[in-house]
């Protein structure tokens, strides 16, 4: 039994990487300035309850549901349409990217080749720039390319995503079991069927589940990218902040939350049905 006196071995450990994290996180605060008493002063304070009070009630007339009733489709549908492009472009590039599929690794036990990993180098690499520019960085060069509109949000979510979910993909095909597809593929069977039957039933529910989660993300980054005029309810909330239409901002918060809402509930029964 440990004695009450008993000397914890863990004690300096983690005093001293407490220390560290102390010594790393506080010149990130002095850099970022943050100041959070601030939002104590008399001032500000009034100032936040003015524009918080602008928020109630919620705008509710007929020709301004109308209004968000189709900027809120179009914000589903560009977040739709740019996962749809993201996918036609990220599952060929992991399937590239991964060497989950590869003869030489079936035949070597897991162990692919120089040459092999070399071949993937590019393909990882373009999957690396495409997700390391954000989204909203992709969605001001396309509007300045393609114009206001959602057609830049799609191509921003497109070009973005495709990168994250070809890394992703990648990695979870290489993380189930390998033995069914290798077995398939030592067997004479081709790629495509050793993914689909060797791959694809272990890997389902991982891909179903991060694929809608990504969609979520897609629907929040599409209203975010609205601020910069790729259309839906970002756009609109940008238009009703700039005419101090709080109960208008309010209304279209709520109808946000309902799209997350909606993904999250999607997410659980995708998941359940899979599992």
């Amino acid at each position: 039994m440990l004695k009450a006196g008993a000397r914890d071995p863990a004690a300096w450990p983690r005093l001293l990487l407490a220390l560290l994290a102390l010594a790393v996180l506080w010149p990130g605060l002095r850099l970022s300035e943050l100041n959070p008493w601030v939002l104590l002063q008399a001032h500000n304070r009034q100032q936040i309850a003015s524009f918080t009070g602008a928020f109630w009630p919620p705008a509710h007339g007929d020709e301004f549901l109308k209004l968000l009733y189709e900027a809120t489709l179009q914000t589903l549908a560009v977040a739709t349409a740019g996962m749809a492009l993201a996918l036609l472009l990220a599952v060929p590039a992991s399937l590239l990217a991964s060497r989950a599929l590869s003869l030489r690794a079936a035949s070597r036990g897991g162990h692919a080749g120089v040459w092999s990993r070399l071949l993937r180098l590019p393909v990882r690499g373009v999957l690396i720039f495409l997700r390391s520019v954000p989204e909203i960085v992709w969605a001001l060069l396309f509007v300045r390319a393609v114009g206001l509109g959602p057609t830049a949000g799609v191509l921003a979510i497109a070009i973005t995503y495709s990168g994250m979910l070809g890394k992703v993909y990648a990695e979870i095909f290489e993380s189930v079991d390998q033995r069914p597809a290798h077995a398939l593929l030592q067997a004479g069977s081709g790629r495509l069927a050793a993914f689909c039957y060797g791959i694809l039933p272990s890997a389902s529910a991982e891909v179903v589940s991060y694929t809608v989660y990504r969609w979520e993300c897609a629907v929040r980054a599409s209203v975010v990218m609205g601020f910069v005029g790729a259309g839906g309810l970002g756009q609109q909330i940008d238009l009703s902040m700039r005419m101090f239409a709080g109960g208008e901002v309010a209304t279209m918060l709520l109808a946000f939350l309902g799209l997350v809402l909606l993904a999250d509930g999607l997410s659980r029964l995708l998941r359940g049905r899979l599992a």
